[in-house]
């Protein structure tokens, strides 16, 4: 079996499992504390549910585009996330959105909701990732037998750094760890010939069956393409998640219903988050990450998930494993 936490971890390293936000903190407070570690990550592209989709095949001249299809911002809290963060805008990677989105119910917009400052990535919200991983060494590859790698003592320990439904896949001990309850969401990209709508920056939607956010793409990028980006309401979404692209009818038909156009986009794209975020009110004050012989850790471990306690959650988890590592 791997050596557990209390045991010697001289020369064997930390064996990370996912390139998301919290992956790459926690890959970097390791680094930054001097402790090995092999980071793998299942597909080529690094960022987790930080993602963004790039245009192709529209013929317009919007082709290469990005969309921001999984978070649409982050905000700042923590006095160690707000540094980060001013030091992202500092290399031109992250910028300030907003502090103000419109409210709406399923009949159009009824007010604007002030909140904190939102902040965004002009070429797209993976680039944040991708910015911090930037002197990691990521390697490709899928976990899929977690027994069998324990077996083969090469790791100190092993960190899941993804949704518990996902580590649970590989290590079933994951579900009855977090109580979080994930819902799904389809994120639904479309592109117009031009823009036919009142300015706006993002529209939480409330009471309505088919989505439940619009992001201005356009706004959010700074690009002003008439560009918008609608979640899917998670009830809607569980009913498609084998076929994503049913839902853009009903999204549209959302879109333009609640700005109140007719106009039809000139392309269009769904994404499936089958686990995209924890339900309202499912998780609870748990510490940031869990730490054993396999470790823990996302946005879920905290009392508001959010990309900010992503984050944090990875960065503590490489904490931890460098005290340990002692």
């Amino acid at each position: 079996m791997i050596q557990l936490l209390g045991e010697s971890l001289v020369n064997k390293p930390v064996l990370i499992v996912g390139a998301g936000i919290s992956g790459v903190a926690c890959a970097r407070e390791l680094r930054d504390r001097g402790v090995p570690f092999t980071m793998i990550n299942k597909g080529r592209k690094i960022g987790g549910r930080m993602a963004s989709k790039r245009v192709r095949d529209s013929g317009t001249k919007y082709d290469g585009r990005v969309f921001d299809i999984g978070a649409s911002y982050f905000t700042v809290s923590d006095p160690d996330f707000k540094s980060l963060t001013d030091s992202m805008i500092n290399a031109g990677v992250v910028t300030q959105w907003t502090d103000t989105f419109h409210v709406s119910d399923a009949q159009g917009i009824g007010g604007v909701k002030v909140g904190p400052m939102r902040y965004t990535a002009p070429k797209g919200i993976r680039n944040v990732v991708e910015y911090l991983a930037r002197d990691l060494n990521i390697e490709e590859g899928e976990i899929t037998d977690l027994a069998e790698l324990q077996s083969q003592g090469e790791y100190s320990t092993i960190a899941l750094c993804m949704p518990t439904p996902q580590a649970a896949k590989i290590y079933p001990q994951a579900d009855s760890i977090s109580p979080a309850h994930w819902e799904p969401v389809i994120a639904v990209s479309f592109l117009f010939e031009q823009k036919i709508w009142r300015d706006f920056d993002g529209i939480f939607v409330n009471g309505d069956n088919e989505i439940t956010w619009i992001a201005n793409d356009g706004a959010r990028r700074g690009d002003d393409a008439p560009a918008l980006v609608a979640h899917v309401h998670p009830v809607l979404a569980s009913h498609h998640l084998s076929d994503p692209q049913a839902v853009i009818p009903y999204a549209l038909r959302a879109v333009q219903r609640i700005l109140g156009f007719i106009e039809t986009p000139v392309w269009a794209h769904a994404h499936r988050w089958t686990y995209a975020k924890p339900a309202e009110g499912s998780t609870s004050d748990l510490p940031t990450s869990h730490v054993a012989d396999i470790c823990l850790a996302g946005d879920e471990f905290s009392a508001k998930p959010r990309v900010e306690a992503a984050w944090l959650s990875g960065r503590d988890l490489g904490r931890s494993l460098a005290q340990k590592s002692v």
